[in-house]
C-alpha cells in the first residue's frame, strides 16, 4: 500500500472519552509585566508548600495542589477579573497556549484553578494601578513550541492576520480543532484511558480523532516523562508525509496509547508510527508501540509502517521486517521511499498484529 495508493476508506463510528477540553489562548511575552510573570512561575516551578503561600491558601485548595502536584512544586499562571466568565468554566486538563512573538511559545495543561486573589498577588506582585491575577492555575505539564500565529488562527478559523491580542477561552469546535490540530494529549485524556493512573481511571473504548498538524519546539521546560503533551519533534516528518497521502489521515486512542497514522485505503487499513531519529532505539520503540496498538484498531490492521526522517541502517531494517513491518523513510523534501517487509513475513505476522 503506497502512499500514492491510499483512498478514502469507510469510517467506523467510535466514542469520545467524557472529556471535552478548552483552550486558553494566553498572551505571556508581550509586555514587561507579563514576561516577568513568565520568568517568575512559568519558565520556573514554585514551591508552593511555602508559608508565603499556604498562609493564603484554603485547606482545599493546598490539599488539591498537593495531590496533583506531589512535589509540592508547580507552575501557575492566572487571569484578572475581566475574564471571569470565561475562565468560570475552566477546569483540571484543560489546555492553555502561552503566545509572544506572534506565535505560541509553549503549551500546557490545566491543573488546579482557584480564585484567590491574596495567592495571585504574592505570585505576580500588582503593578501600581493594575489589576490582579486572581484567577490562578497551576499547570500538569508545560512544553516548548512554536507555532506561528497564521498557523494558529487558520486551526481556530479566523483570519491569517489575526494578532490574538487578548486572553480567548475556546471551546466546541473551536478547541477540538485545536487540540487536534497540534497533536495535544493531556494527562487527563491518558488517566481517562487507563494509560496512566488516576484514582477515577477506566479503561475506555478506542476513538478516533483527526490527524493532527505538527510544529518544531523553540523553548526548553523540564516536563514530567509520563505524559506526551505535545510531541515536537516528529510533527514536521508526520505533516510532510500526510501531505503525500490521498486520504485524510487519522488517529486513534486506545488503552495502548494514541497511534500516530491510521489510514484506510483499497489495499485495507495501515498504521504509522513516526520517529525523529533512524538509530535503533527508535526503531525499537516504534516498533514496540505498532505492536501493541494493532490489536486496538478500529478495524483489522494489514499493514504497520515506521516512519523515519532519514534511511535506517541495516540492523534497524532487519529488525522491522523480521516482524513484518514496513519502512518508509525521507529521501527528499515531499519525497519518501517505502522498503516493504517481505510478503511471506507479513501475512505471517499479520495475526499476531490483531490478536487482543
Amino acid at each position: 500500500m503506497c502512499a500514492a495508493d491510499l483512498t478514502q476508506g469507510a469510517a467506523t463510528s467510535v466514542p469520545d472519552v467524557d472529556f471535552e477540553a478548552r483552550v486558553l489562548v494566553c498572551p505571556a511575552y508581550g509586555s514587561k509585566e507579563s514576561r516577568r510573570h513568565w520568568h517568575d512561575t512559568l519558565e520556573q516551578e514554585v514551591p508552593f508548600g511555602e508559608k508565603s503561600l499556604t498562609r493564603h491558601l484554603s485547606s482545599g485548595q493546598l490539599e488539591q495542589l498537593s495531590r496533583i502536584h506531589p512535589s509540592g512544586m508547580a507552575r501557575f499562571w492566572g487571569a484578572t477579573s475581566t475574564h471571569d466568565k470565561a475562565m468560570s468554566g475552566v477546569r483540571t486538563g484543560d489546555v492553555a497556549l502561552f503566545t509572544g512573538a506572534k506565535k505560541v511559545l509553549a503549551v500546557g495543561e490545566v491543573g488546579v484553578i482557584f480564585v484567590n486573589r491574596e495567592v495571585a498577588d504574592t505570585l505576580w506582585p500588582p503593578s501600581p494601578g493594575g489589576k490582579s491575577w486572581h484567577t490562578v492555575y497551576s499547570l500538569r505539564d508545560l512544553v516548548p513550541a512554536e507555532v506561528p500565529y497564521e498557523e494558529l488562527a487558520e486551526l481556530i478559523g479566523y483570519s491569517k492576520n489575526y494578532g490574538f491580542p487578548g486572553q480567548l477561552v475556546l471551546q466546541g469546535s473551536k478547541a477540538r480543532a485545536v487540540i487536534e490540530g497540534l497533536r495535544i494529549t493531556t494527562r487527563t485524556v491518558l488517566e481517562q484511558l487507563g494509560i496512566e493512573k488516576s484514582p477515577a481511571s477506566s479503561l475506555l473504548p478506542v476513538q478516533r480523532t483527526q490527524l493532527e498538524q505538527q510544529h518544531t519546539p523553540v523553548v526548553r521546560f523540564e516536563r514530567a516523562a509520563t505524559t506526551t503533551l505535545y510531541r515536537r519533534e516528529e510533527q514536521p516528518l508526520v505533516t510532510e508525509f500526510c501531505a503525500t497521502l490521498t486520504v485524510a489521515a487519522e488517529r486513534f486512542r486506545s488503552p495502548a496509547g494514541l497511534c500516530d497514522i491510521y489510514v484506510q485505503g483499497p489495499d485495507g487499513v495501515e498504521l504509522i508510527e513516526a520517529k525523529s531519529r533512524a538509530g535503533h532505539a527508535y526503531v525499537r520503540e516504534a516498533l514496540s508501540q505498532l505492536l501493541d496498538y494493532a490489536p486496538h484498531s478500529p478495524r483489522p490492521v494489514d499493514r504497520l509502517a515506521v516512519l523515519l526522517p532519514e534511511s535506517p541502517g541495516e540492523r534497524e531494517l532487519q529488525l522491522l521486517h523480521r516482524y513484518g513491518v514496513d519502512c518508509i523513510h525521507r529521501v527528499s523534501p515531499g519525497g519518501f521511499r517505502r522498503v516493504p517487509a517481505p510478503d511471506d513475513r507479513r501475512h505471517l505476522m499479520r495475526r499476531l498484529w490483531t490478536e487482543n
